[in-house]
């Protein structure tokens, strides 16, 4: 198995397209009303982004993570990415690795090795004049999204006023939060179904119920027509989610995974038969490189896979996915990208649909707009 610095002595031989430069930022941007769900509350949101150039062109990545994601890419993943090949972006996701083993591979590691991850592939396709998708194999043009909010710290009247809005949009699949008081989250349920008519409704628990607790909602939500529990219980109890998904009315699908980080993590849920609908998110497991080893293992096993967040990144990455069903279209991200992110993917008649003529992801931050909201810059040569 190679070294780092034998992957960098093979870049070395790739005249001209070394990886030249690697900059950081953070951006730390206010939530346009306080956000909750079963588990945890917050006001702000912070958006790492990456750039890497090589050969007068550069690629843009990005992660929603801390301003500590920021500081290890400067202090470390820059350093062991000087010298390697813009051209192939697995030898960096394998050098990346190896290089946090020590730091601990999951959590902030992980989510700025896929920052960095994502702006290389993104250089790539860039280097090479295509699009992501292009450059991935598209498997198809577009890929459905579902509307995703409903936090707990919302009233009913807004709860339904956001869920409505989807629906008038085009968008025939909505969720939302339960869990932080559970003995309010029937009464919630029963008034989004209200607001949304016919359209498909998820729930996201984000792990705040016991597994029996779970069950018994699971007997009430399915009056309302709740066709998918999201975390009834923590992704980490896997036996939990087994009991869950055994139990559960046939109409109900069990979803977790967005807590992945590494391929293992995948395959581990999927081997438990723990989920109906595996999820992952490209901003956490490893960029556009662990995002596929992801989709991988939700095909082996002939499991759905469904994109958490980030919709102008998994847009890409699900039109290349074979077991890809839908993209969360996350009301906290969808409003971050549009804001500060030109050539942001927005939903029309409820699908994502990358543009083919836009090279790479199609991404350029608005640098005069995110100023204000900058927490952290970083920049090595």
């Amino acid at each position: 198995m190679e070294t780092i610095e034998e992957l960098k002595d093979t870049a070395a031989h790739a005249a001209g397209t070394r990886i030249a430069r690697l900059s950081v930022c953070a951006y730390k941007i206010p939530t346009d009303a306080p956000e909750a769900d079963g588990t945890y509350e917050w006001t702000s949101t912070t958006l790492v982004t990456v750039e890497a150039d090589a050969m007068d062109q550069t690629g843009f990545g990005y992660t929603y993570a801390d301003t500590a994601t920021a500081t290890l890419i400067h202090d470390h993943l820059a350093n062991v990415l000087s010298g390697l090949d813009a051209f192939s972006p697995q030898s960096a996701f394998l050098a990346m690795r190896r290089s946090v083993r020590n730091l601990g591979r999951e959590g902030i590691a992980s989510m700025a090795v896929s920052a960095v991850d994502v702006a290389l592939w993104d250089l790539k396709a860039k280097l090479l004049g295509m699009s992501l998708l292009k450059l991935l194999g598209a498997l198809r043009a577009s890929i459905p999204v579902y509307g995703s909010g409903g936090f707990t710290s919302y009233t009913n009247q807004q709860l339904q006023r956001q869920l409505a809005g989807w629906i008038r949009d085009g968008i025939i699949a909505v969720k939302m939060k339960i869990g932080s008081h559970p003995e309010c989250d029937v009464d919630r349920v029963r008034a989004a179904r209200q607001a949304i008519g016919s359209a498909d409704l998820y729930a996201d628990a984000n792990g705040a119920y016991s597994a029996r607790q779970a069950l018994h909602m699971a007997e009430k939500f399915v009056n309302f027509g709740v066709s998918w529990f999201e975390e009834p219980v923590s992704s980490d109890d896997l036996p939990g989610l087994r009991f869950i998904r055994r139990r559960a009315p046939s109409c109900m699908e069990i979803a977790a995974g967005e807590y992945g980080y590494t391929q293992l993590y995948f395959r581990r849920m999927l081997r438990a038969e723990a989920v109906d609908v595996i999820q992952a998110d490209a901003t956490r497991c490893g960029g556009v490189t662990g995002f596929l080893k992801a989709a991988e293992e939700a095909d082996s096993f002939g499991i759905p896979l469904s994109a958490h967040t980030s919709p102008s990144l998994h847009g890409h990455l699900c039109c290349a996915a074979p077991r890809a069903r839908n993209v969360e279209y996350f009301h906290d991200h969808v409003r971050i990208e549009r804001m500060l992110l030109d050539g942001a993917l927005a939903a029309q008649d409820g699908m994502l649909k990358p543009d083919l003529s836009a090279p790479g992801l199609g991404l350029n931050l608005k640098k005069a707009d995110a100023e204000k909201y900058l927490v952290y810059r970083g920049d090595r040569a």
